[in-house]
């Protein structure tokens, strides 16, 4: 793979130059696109997520100031392209915390026969608010303090819905461990 003149793509990017913004695109929209399925329900609103992200990337691409990585910043307009698609169209609420966990499963035993394609499978069938609030916390690293403004939602709602999506996500785990264990049982 050649190596890459960002601060050329930069400015081409920057006086609207298609084949920069082509460059830039083609080397950072794979990486990009598995950002946009962490807070998608499938492969066509991430490509729609990512189509969006991309075109604001090249309309604020002058507000890069080069404190962080390009890929980073990238990612955040993602991350952003991504929040403001759900606001449109989700209402997170606080929910009780009076459900109980289960018994702990063999967990070394769950992970070894998971792999990272059945997890990310498994999240994205979170509701979206669940999988919104899991994706900015577990993935992202936002405290629930950021996440609450992030999505205009109080920082109990987010801890709420973290703890719901962790007990869905649980639940899900389980039902696919003893699944897969009931399938080698019967070969």
């Amino acid at each position: 793979m050649e190596k890459v003149d960002f601060d050329d793509i930069l400015k081409g990017c920057i006086s609207g130059k298609r084949k920069a913004q082509e460059v830039l695109y083609n080397h950072f929209s794979e990486e990009m696109f598995g950002v946009c399925l962490y807070y998608s329900k499938d492969y066509t609103e991430a490509e729609d997520t990512l189509h969006e992200g991309f075109m604001k990337v090249f309309q604020k691409i002058d507000q890069f100031k080069h404190k962080g990585s390009l890929a980073g910043w990238i990612r955040r307009v993602m991350i952003n392209t991504a929040l403001e698609k759900f606001r449109k169209h989700n209402q997170l609420y606080a929910i009780g915390d009076d459900f109980k966990f289960e018994e702990d499963i063999d967990r070394d035993n769950v992970i070894s026969d998971l792999s990272a394609q059945d997890l990310i499978k498994l999240i994205r069938e979170l509701t979206p608010k669940y999988r919104m609030v899991f994706n900015l916390y577990a993935i992202e690293g936002y405290s629930h303090k950021e996440i609450s403004e992030m999505l205009g939602i109080s920082e109990g709602t987010s801890k709420s819905n973290l703890a719901r999506a962790r007990y869905t996500l649980q639940n899900k785990v389980k039902k696919y461990f003893y699944t897969s264990s009931a399938i080698k049982d019967a070969q």
